[in-house]
């Protein structure tokens, strides 16, 4: 049975999302890349070289786990950690109004016109939109795919609209088929 878990894919995926919803069903601890990336949350990044020995530390100690969020580039070195990896995508159209929503739930009007979180929400969508299209610079789909082939594990694809029920069943088919 898989008990080492990353789920990846694209910011608004539901990476996060999923990983919360396996971890209610399955006795696995939930781990989110986002704790280590940064120091301040969406502001100020943590040393990668911490970062990297944070979450090794606490992936080596954890008992069966689901590492949801992206590790591409600064934890490249991990690959060897898990023994499957989920690989969420959605349209870019509904990926960047989950993360207009989500921008206006965290910081509410802040993030409108005006706002004082305007200019970087605005800086952060366009960040977020380039996902489908760009090349390996940046964190897209282009880079997602090649850190996927250099894997040693299997690759759950979950694509398209789905719910987070369908998400989570797919998932927990893929892992009794394996029992």
């Amino acid at each position: 049975m898989f008990s080492r878990i990353h789920i990846m894919g694209a910011s608004g995926s539901g990476t996060t999302t999923l990983g919360q919803a396996l971890a209610e069903k399955l006795p696995y601890v939930h781990l989110d890349s986002d704790d280590y990336f940064w120091e301040h949350k969406f502001t100020k990044q943590s040393d990668k070289t911490q970062r990297l020995a944070a979450i090794k530390r606490d992936l080596d100690h954890a008992g069966p786990w689901i590492l949801s969020g992206a590790v591409c580039g600064w934890g490249d070195e991990l690959r060897a950690y898990f023994d499957l990896v989920i690989f969420l995508w959605i349209p870019p159209e509904l990926r960047l109004d989950r993360l207009k929503a989500r921008e206006y739930e965290r910081y509410g009007k802040e993030s409108l016109p005006g706002g004082s979180k305007f200019t970087d929400m605005q800086v952060f969508l366009e960040w977020a939109a380039l996902y489908d299209t760009a090349g390996v610079e940046v964190r897209s789909r282009t880079l997602h795919e090649e850190w996927m082939s250099e894997l040693g594990c299997p690759v759950l694809r979950l694509t398209g609209e789905m719910s987070v029920d369908e998400r989570v069943e797919a998932v927990l088919s893929c892992l009794s088929s394996q029992s």
